[in-house]
């Protein structure tokens, strides 16, 4: 990774496992994109891998979702 910005593989493994858990706590798209302020279109595109969303918008995403951030 360069200049902090996720690579292909990261960002599609990060929005597989968004999705996993929004399924899990019962959450449509929508849900989770307005409680984290951010357009469904977007929040969509986060699920896919298509974006490399900044640090606010995981923080967004990890507290709807209730989860934890881990840096490593």
């Amino acid at each position: 990774m360069n200049s902090g910005s996720m690579d292909e593989k990261a960002k599609r493994e990060f929005g597989e496992r968004v999705k996993t858990a929004r399924e899990k706590a019962g959450l449509t798209q929508l849900e989770v994109a307005e409680k984290a302020d951010m357009t469904v279109n977007y929040y969509a595109m986060i699920e896919r891998g298509e974006v490399n969303p900044s640090f606010e918008k995981i923080k967004g995403i990890a507290k709807v979702l209730k989860l934890k951030i881990i840096i490593s």
